[in-house]
């Protein structure tokens, strides 16, 4: 019986496991978003965050704590210095979870999980045509020079169609 044993097996043995998780919370915080399976994920999340509030602290206590679990001096001050200030306003909730789609091998549940930089606010939808948003690239490939350099008032038709439509004399 697993009664009040709390966190996820994860299929490994005990020190295999706390092992793998010590590596993923270095990767995840020296790089700030990293790949992983979805049950990882969470509970990969529950480590960083504990991490991020240790380096919140700033103290030597603080430091030794997150010494013992993550053993990378390099990670632990990038933690101390850029991490822990960065949140130092914020209550909690360090990281997100972004789900993708299943790993095709095995049909595992993929996710990304990531420092959150700012809140997320919903985009605002714009008036602005659709050549805009794209890449200048991308414009220049679908459609014609003449419809991006129209100014307002003119029409878009090209000497080809002006041409076309002009009446053929009667021979």
């Amino acid at each position: 019986m697993r009664h009040n044993n709390i966190g996820r097996r994860l299929g490994r043995a005990p020190s295999h496991r706390n092992h793998m998780m010590r590596n993923m919370v270095m990767s995840f915080l020296e790089h700030g978003r990293i790949t992983t399976t979805l049950t990882r994920a969470k509970e990969l999340r529950r480590l960083a965050e504990r991490m991020i509030t240790l380096g919140k602290r700033a103290d030597l206590n603080s430091r030794r704590q997150v010494l013992k679990t993550l053993q990378d001096r390099k990670v632990v001050g990038h933690l101390f210095e850029v991490l822990a200030p960065r949140y130092a306003e914020r209550a909690g909730g360090y990281t997100r979870i972004i789900r993708l789609n299943s790993r095709l091998g095995d049909n595992a549940p993929m996710c990304i999980i990531e420092l959150v930089e700012e809140e997320l606010t919903p985009k605002q939808k714009s008036a602005r045509p659709v050549a805009e948003k794209l890449p200048a690239a991308v414009v220049e490939q679908d459609s014609a020079p003449v419809a991006t350099d129209v100014a307002e008032g003119e029409t878009a038709a090209s000497e080809d169609t002006v041409e076309n439509t002009e009446p053929k004399a009667a021979e």
